[in-house]
């Protein structure tokens, strides 16, 4: 597989990256759109004639999901045994990169991704999603000590890192918009195919800052604060839960019974204190399926 690591020159022009990031957005719902029609994935009643559900995870994107000494474990490493418990079928794992997997979801390799994936207007042209466990907000990540960042107008023109094929990547736009009423551009963006190695890139020099969303922020800044710190909000409001083709509607409420059956005993917030440090109450509660119904709620919660 070709590793996703584009670095663009530092003559690039401000019009090719803005034209590259339209375009990556567009390829993503395209090609996902595309690849969704050759295949689907099941529904419910079929999951239940089979007796197993497929379901695909991350391997490298702690704390929702990662491997320690061979095993997976994380977030949704917890969720998928209490998944197991809960349901009356079978729910069988595979680990994979992130490059790819929701094209392999989107193609019905797996019946739905139980991973840490935010959520993205691109993304619900494609799937629906079950409702939010954690927040997605997005903070820069910068060196601990660097005190030339202190405010998102200090990130003008700096060199910034973030995960190929992410939401990340496609809600940069609002980073560019925040900086351009400060008189400020966004500077030379480099992919990655895994955030380890765009936070060793950070570490060592070779970029300014890493964004990421709050929950790995907050994990990472916790677990070497004397490497990394987190730096300003750069976009509004944004969730985290699982996505799963648009044509498997019964799945979908089924998740979402899950997930409120976790909710109701408490052990939803349990597991969120474990893995995130806090729990969200405050999180939608219903599942989301349009662009409509996303932008209604980043509205209702902006600040």
């Amino acid at each position: 597989m070709m590793r996703f690591s584009a670095r663009k020159t530092a003559s690039s022009s401000r019009l090719s990256r803005m034209a590259a990031k339209a375009m990556a957005g567009t390829l993503l719902a395209v090609s996902l759109s595309s690849l969704s029609l050759t295949a689907l994935a099941a529904d419910l009643p079929e999951i239940e004639s089979r007796g197993s559900l497929s379901v695909a995870t991350e391997d490298n994107y702690a704390p929702f999901n990662y491997i320690e000494n061979g095993d997976p474990v994380g977030f949704n490493a917890d969720m998928l045994e209490e998944l197991r418990q809960y349901a009356d079928f079978d729910v069988d794992q595979d680990i994979l990169p992130w490059t790819g997997l929701l094209a392999a979801v989107s193609t019905g390799q797996y019946d739905m991704a139980l991973t840490g994936a935010s959520v993205s207007d691109e993304r619900l042209r494609v799937f629906n999603y079950t409702a939010p466990y954690a927040s997605a907000q997005h903070f820069a990540i910068t060196r601990a000590g660097d005190d030339s960042i202190q405010s998102v107008a200090d990130l003008s023109g700096k060199k910034l890192g973030v995960q190929a094929g992410s939401v990340l990547l496609s809600r940069l736009p609002e980073l560019e918009k925040m900086l351009r009423e400060s008189g400020g551009e966004l500077g030379e963006v480099v992919q990655y195919e895994s955030y380890p190695e765009a936070f060793a890139d950070l570490a060592n020099g070779r970029l300014d800052f890493v964004i990421d969303s709050a929950v790995p922020v907050n994990t990472l800044v916790a677990s070497k604060p004397d490497v990394f710190a987190k730096g300003p909000a750069v976009s509004g409001p944004g969730y985290v839960s699982w996505p799963m083709p648009k044509s498997s509607p019964e799945l979908l409420e089924y998740m979402d019974g899950f997930l409120d059956h976790m909710r109701d005993t408490g052990r939803l917030a349990e597991l969120q204190e474990k893995w995130f440090g806090e729990s969200f109450p405050d999180l939608p509660t219903e599942p989301l399926t349009s662009v409509d119904q996303f932008h209604e709620l980043q509205f209702s919660n902006m600040k």
